[in-house]
């Protein structure tokens, strides 16, 4: 079924590509788990952020953009393959059934999108594009289906597995399909020394991944400037542990941290001395791995031909783990919630988008829009074709460039988590409604006006009984079972 879908696309992007003129290159850079109010043009006060300001400064801030889910894996594959929690194969952080020992670097990979899924990656090169991903995978090791390469990216450089990723000097990188010794000895990301003077170089090898990741895409820049191309640029940071080059904690302040992060209970990450300075220097990392991105393009000749689309895979990391401070840094602007959840900090995340000539400098939506959205938009802004079931987002390229209304929703915005205990939210217009636990919980809906409380402090389900179960029910009828490709595949 995949290949006659693939063949129609295929032939759908071959005849525009002869009559289109040179198409725009697109650059799609994810943060990981960078919260909503991180970066300076969101609010942030004491992280330096640069670049992305001056992003959001000549391109749209967008106010109001979702992620595809509260953590890693099923946000991805929200945002890959169009389709939302209610429809998306991966609901959860899943790891795949084979044999894994992490401490000697034995990694499982993530529980795979099928061969049947169709990515953004496979649509852009049925229009023409070079696709290529540099980063953090974590749907499907390069034995299964949801290897990279078999779902439509020409090249891949960086981490397969995200348990991989909670070290910035892991054992190996993949490119493409083989495994890359980067450092012997190697970090483990969750390495501690509960006693005795904590130390950052104590934790610290050779190759640094994300510079070596950041190495690899400008190479896929260089190569392939003169065609038309898609980076997606999946970079790890700031998600803990906290392994930063000494350059960028320097950068701040010794006050901020009159005491280390040691892990002390033994299941957060690497123990620092300046876990505020240290996290922060994450994020000023990223955003001069924006700025180096942008100046290449710019190298090259092509910047004024590309459209840079910076956002992130959830929200700030939760519950001060890995030795994060998310109130120190007001990470949510007040927002409910962090990583994991439902709320608006789980899921809310700062999204500016640059595109020359086409998008007004300054402009602010405060529409509401989500991973969803960005298969529809992309595939418009390619000139390749949107396969015909997927109607869970919306085109935003009238949004982006001023030339219309954000398009009516086919279906309603909904994050159905299976993590973390479970949770369901939805919504519509101005209401979210928010379920705690299993599908079929019994625990009550909470209901929430976004539009005058976006803080989610006042829950009006009493009053609106009506909204709730309008929203459940539609909910309901458009879900669809996640396990349902398994059971099938046993019956055979």
């Amino acid at each position: 079924m995949k290949t006659y879908i693939f063949l129609l696309l295929l032939g759908g992007g071959l005849l525009t590509n002869l009559y289109a003129s040179k198409k725009p290159n697109i650059v799609f850079i994810l943060a990981d788990d960078l919260g909503y109010g991180e970066v300076g043009c969101f609010g942030q006060k004491k992280i330096k952020t640069p670049t992305i300001d001056r992003l959001a400064a000549y391109g749209i801030k967008l106010t109001q953009h979702y992620c595809g889910a509260p953590v890693c894996a099923p946000s991805r594959c929200v945002l890959l393959t169009g389709k939302n929690l209610a429809h998306a194969e991966i609901r959860n952080n899943r790891g795949a059934r084979v044999k894994k020992n992490p401490r000697k670097g034995i990694f499982p990979g993530q529980w795979p999108i099928s061969a049947e899924a169709i990515t953004i990656a496979e649509a852009l090169k049925s229009a023409g594009y070079v696709t290529g991903s540099f980063g953090k995978w974590g749907l499907g090791r390069n034995d299964s289906t949801g290897a990279p390469n078999k779902q439509g990216f020409d090249r891949f450089y960086g981490y397969i597995c995200q348990e991989n990723a909670h070290s910035y000097y892991p054992p190996y990188l993949e490119s493409d399909d083989k495994k890359v010794t980067i450092n012997d000895p190697w970090i483990f990301g969750h390495q501690r020394k509960p006693k005795g003077e904590v130390r950052a170089e104590d934790y610290r090898a050779k190759n640094y991944s994300s510079d070596l990741i950041l190495a690899e895409a400008l190479k896929f820049i260089d190569k392939n400037k003169d065609k038309p191309f898609f980076l997606y640029v999946p970079f790890i940071e700031p998600h803990v542990a906290l392994q930063t080059p000494q350059k960028w904690i320097d950068m701040y302040p010794k006050e901020w941290d009159p005491k280390p992060y040691r892990n002390a209970r033994g299941y957060g990450y690497t123990p620092h001395p300046r876990p505020n300075a240290a996290y922060a220097g994450l994020i000023s990392h990223l955003d001069d791995h924006v700025r180096v991105i942008l100046e290449r393009l710019k190298k090259d000749g092509i910047d004024k031909n590309t459209i840079v689309i910076f956002t992130s895979d959830n929200g700030t990391t939760f519950g001060g783990i890995g030795g994060v401070d998310a109130k120190f840094f007001n990470s949510t602007q007040g927002l409910r919630g962090l990583k994991g959840t439902a709320y608006e900090g789980g899921i809310r995340v700062p999204c500016v988008v640059y595109w020359p000539g086409k998008i007004k400098p300054g402009t602010v939506s405060n529409a509401a829009t989500y991973f969803p959205d960005w298969f529809p938009t992309l595939c418009s802004i390619a000139g390749a074709k949107v396969p015909e079931e997927l109607n869970d987002g919306v085109n935003l390229v009238p949004l982006l460039t001023g030339t219309g209304p954000l398009p009516k929703r086919k279906e309603l915005m909904i994050w159905e988590f299976h993590g973390h205990g479970g949770v369901t939210a939805i919504r519509k217009g101005k209401w979210k409604a928010v379920k705690h636990g299993s599908i079929n919980s019994n625990k009550k809906w909470e209901l929430y006006n976004i539009d005058t409380d976006r803080f989610e402090k006042h829950n009006v389900a009493a009053q609106h009984p009506e909204i709730v179960q309008e929203l459940e029910k539609a909910w309901r009828k458009t879900r669809t079972n996640p396990n349902a490709r398994k059971r099938k595949k046993k019956k055979k």
